[in-house]
C-alpha cells in the first residue's frame, strides 16, 4: 500500500515523542526515511511553542530534523494573520513560542488588551487569572478569536492533559463570543501547509498520528492515506468504536520501518 507514497506528514505529540521521551522507534524510522530519499513534514496542533523551539526539543532526543520540516499550529497561525490581517494588533492568550511566531510573522503585538484586534489562544500550561482576564478584556473591547486548535487534551508525562479547548471554554463562556477561525488539525489550512512543505499532492502522501479526530480527520478529508499510531490515548476499541477509519493500524512509528525494509 505505500509502494507510491513519498511524502510523510508525521504527528508529534503520542507519534514521535510523550511528554519529554522519544517513542522507542521513531528515531529509527525517521532516520530511515530520510535516508531512502522520502519526504517528511511534521505536522502538529503545538501552539504554545516556536518551531526553534521544538526543532531544539527533537534535536535533544536525537531525532534528524530540520527547522523548515516542522510546522507548528503557531507558524501556522502567525502566517494566517499576516495573509489575512497584515496590520492588525494580536494579544495571546499562551506562552512566549506563540508570540515569538507571531513577531517572526511580522504581526504586532498589542500594548495592552483593549488594543487588541484579535485575541490568539493556545495551550498555556503556566495560566493565571490575571492572563485570563486580559484575554477577556481584549475580547469585550472588540478583539475577534483566533485559535491554534480546539483540541481537548495532549498526551502528557503523566497521562492525558487539557488542552487548547479549555482555555477556548473559558473565554467563550465569559464573553458570549465565540471562536471565529480555528487553525489546527483536522482543518484544511494544516493539510494546505503541509503540502506546500512537502512538495507532493495528496495522493502521494500519508498523515500519521494518534488521534482519529485531528490525524486521521485531517488525512482523510484533505485526500491522503492514513495510519493511525497507538502509542497515544487511542486504543483497538476506541477505533472500532469510531466512524473514523483509519487505512492502517500500527502499534508504533516503528512499524513503518518493518514494513518499507519488508517490502
Amino acid at each position: 500500500m505505500l509502494e507510491n507514497i513519498d511524502g510523510f506528514v508525521i504527528d508529534l505529540d503520542g507519534t514521535v515523542y510523550k511528554g519529554k521521551d522519544a517513542i522507542e522507534g521513531a528515531m529509527d524510522t525517521i532516520a530511515y526515511l530520510k535516508s531512502i530519499g522520502k519526504r517528511i513534514a511534521f505536522l502538529s496542533n503545538r501552539g504554545n511553542i516556536s518551531r526553534k523551539m521544538c526543532h531544539d526539543k527533537l534535536i535533544g532526543m536525537g531525532i534528524d530534523v530540520e527547522e523548515n520540516e516542522i510546522l507548528l499550529t503557531s507558524t501556522v497561525t502567525a502566517n494566517y494573520l499576516r495573509e489575512n490581517d497584515e496590520n492588525c494588533q494580536a494579544w495571546v492568550l499562551g506562552e512566549q513560542g506563540l508570540r515569538d511566531e507571531l513577531e517572526i510573522a511580522g504581526i504586532k503585538l498589542a500594548d495592552k488588551p483593549e488594543l487588541a484586534d484579535w485575541l490568539v489562544i493556545t495551550l498555556h500550561e503556566t495560566l493565571t487569572y490575571k492572563e485570563l482576564n486580559e484575554a477577556f478584556r481584549a475580547v469585550r473591547h472588540g478583539a475577534r478569536i483566533i485559535a491554534t486548535n480546539e483540541d481537548k487534551t495532549f498526551p502528557g508525562d503523566g497521562g492525558d492533559c487539557i488542552d487548547v479547548a479549555g482555555m477556548i471554554g473559558a473565554i467563550e463562556a465569559s464573553t458570549d463570543q465565540k471562536v471565529e477561525v480555528v487553525i489546527g488539525k483536522p482543518s484544511s489550512l494544516m493539510a494546505e501547509a503541509a503540502f506546500r512543505a512537502i512538495g507532493l499532492p495528496a495522493e502521494r502522501c500519508i498523515m500519521i498520528g494518534d488521534s482519529l479526530v485531528s490525524d486521521i480527520g485531517l488525512g482523510k478529508n484533505a485526500g491522503m492515506m492514513t495510519a493511525l499510531v497507538l502509542t497515544g490515548s487511542v486504543n483497538r476499541e476506541a477505533v472500532e468504536a469510531s466512524n473514523v477509519t483509519p487505512d492502517l493500524i500500527w502499534d508504533s512509528l516503528a512499524d513503518l520501518k518493518r514494513i518499507l525494509e519488508s517490502e
